[in-house]
Parts: C-alpha cells; sequence; structure tokens
C-alpha cells in the first residue's frame, strides 16, 4: 500500500466536510483544490472521515465501503498510483428495478460492478483464501454523484466527496465464489436499450479481488475493518455513462445475471 501524505494542521477539515454536506442539498461547489491546493489526500479522507462520523450521529447506518479508481487509465488521468474509498450507507441503496426520483441527485452517472457481501474480515495476507472471506457475489450499479461542480475532480476533490457516491443496486442472483471466474466476467450496460459500456473483471486491477485485498488492507490500517455481512462495491468494470432523466439501465454481467435502475423523467 502506498503511504498517504501527512494531514495539514491549517486546514479545517469540518469547515469543508460542513460545505460539502450543505452542497447535498444547495447544489455543487468548486473543487477543494482550487480553494485549498496544498491539501493532501489525507486531508481529504479526514474530510470524508468528520462527514461519516456527523451522519452516524445523525442516525444513518453503516452498510459497507466502496472502491474507486480502480483503473488504471482513470488513476493516471488523476495522477495516483492506488484506489480511493467511501463508505456505503444504509439508505443508499435502491432495490433492483426501482426508479430514482428526480432532483434526488446532482449530476448522477452509473457504472455496473461486482458486489461482494463479506463472510469474515477478510485476510489479506494470503490472497488464494481471500475469496474464502466472501459470502458471494452480485452484479451492481453504482449510480455515483458529484457534489464538485461540472465533474470537476481531482484525487482531493473526489476522496473529500465520499469517493463521488451517491446510490448503489444490488442484483437478486446470489452467486459463491467458487462458480465464477472474476477475471473474465464480462459486461454489458445498456441504456435505454443500447449498449452505453463494456467491459470485464480484469478492468478492475486485473481481479475484483485485488481490489477488495487493498481495500481491506487500508481499512485494517485506519482502524475500521471491514466486517461479516458488509457490502463491497469493487470498482467499475467498464466506462460510466451519464444518467439522463427518463433513463432507464440495465448490467449485465456473466455468471452473476442482471441488474437494472431507472430514472424518473
Amino acid at each position: 500500500m502506498t503511504a498517504r501524505p501527512v494531514k495539514n494542521t491549517d486546514i479545517d477539515h469540518d469547515a469543508w466536510a460542513a460545505r460539502l454536506r450543505d452542497a447535498y442539498r444547495g447544489g455543487s461547489i468548486p473543487p477543494l483544490r482550487d480553494v485549498v491546493p496544498h491539501a493532501s489526500v489525507d486531508d481529504a479522507y479526514a474530510i470524508q472521515a468528520a462527514n461519516t462520523a456527523f451522519w452516524l450521529s445523525q442516525g444513518r447506518r453503516r452498510r459497507g465501503a466502496k472502491i474507486g479508481l480502480t483503473a488504471k487509465t482513470v488513476q493516471a488521468q488523476l495522477g495516483v498510483d492506488q484506489p480511493d474509498f467511501g463508505v456505503l450507507f444504509e439508505d443508499m441503496e435502491v432495490a433492483d428495478g426501482e426508479t430514482v426520483a428526480a432532483g434526488r441527485l446532482i449530476q448522477p452517472k452509473i457504472e455496473a460492478e461486482v458486489a461482494f457481501t463479506l463472510a469474515r474480515t477478510p485476510d489479506t495476507t494470503d490472497f488464494d483464501t481471500l475469496g474464502a472471506s466472501v459470502a458471494y457475489a452480485q452484479a451492481a450499479l453504482e449510480i455515483v454523484d458529484s457534489r464538485i461542480a461540472d465533474w470537476n475532480i481531482g484525487i482531493v476533490d473526489t476522496v473529500a466527496d465520499n469517493a463521488s457516491s451517491a446510490l448503489f443496486v444490488l442484483g437478486r442472483k446470489r452467486v459463491p465464489l467458487s462458480a465464477l471466474d472474476l477475471r473474465l466476467c464480462g459486461m454489458t450496460l445498456e441504456k435505454n436499450g443500447a449498449i452505453a459500456s463494456v467491459g470485464v473483471g480484469a478492468a478492475c486491477l486485473g481481479n475484483p479481488l485485488t481490489a477488495l485485498a487493498w481495500l481491506a488492507d487500508m481499512m485494517a490500517s485506519v482502524g475500521e475493518p471491514l466486517r461479516e455481512g458488509d457490502v463491497i462495491l469493487s470498482g467499475a468494470l467498464g466506462p460510466m455513462v451519464t444518467a439522463t432523466p427518463g433513463s432507464a439501465f440495465t448490467a449485465a454481467i456473466a455468471g452473476l445475471g442482471e441488474v437494472s435502475a431507472r430514472f424518473e423523467a
């Protein structure tokens, strides 16, 4: 795991956390990196953690975690050499096939992923046994959003903004890992019946389990180890697609079946 930079003591992490929370209701804000150019990735995680603590204090319940920046091309674009992570809350889950209400999100995009539900805390010291920590896998849609204007994000912006998270949808089919070759799971994502994105499991750090191992290591290092029952979104298998009002999406992942979502006109 690459070491993260040290937090800057002159940055008010709580104030930036509040600005991002306000953006959920009041609309997007300028990039953090433009206003505080010396902010580090550790500052961004401190802002994310401040909002996580706030939301938990308000009664939201943790559901798991999401992994972002698993594509090498996106890492290169943002100038990083590792993924990032954000927190999933129970109220972020949308039922398979459900319609997302108009106005709920600011500038949503959607991507298809493999989701894991954990049977226990993963052992990242032995990749061969990592899969034993997974109860089952599902096809998933992650609906991402950004509180940063025009998706003009760098690594600090997206990490602070809970890894640009919004909602997620889990497919109904639950499959044990023994029945899958995750590297070769082909994916197609259709928008209004036309193919909008294609990909494969190997696009996610070579294997979605590699992403899970990275996350388990990272979460253990910050004192928040993954737990039994956690849902983990392992990262996109193909390019994200803009979710326009009135659009309908269905993702099919080989071996995992289909999962769908709609957006109100």
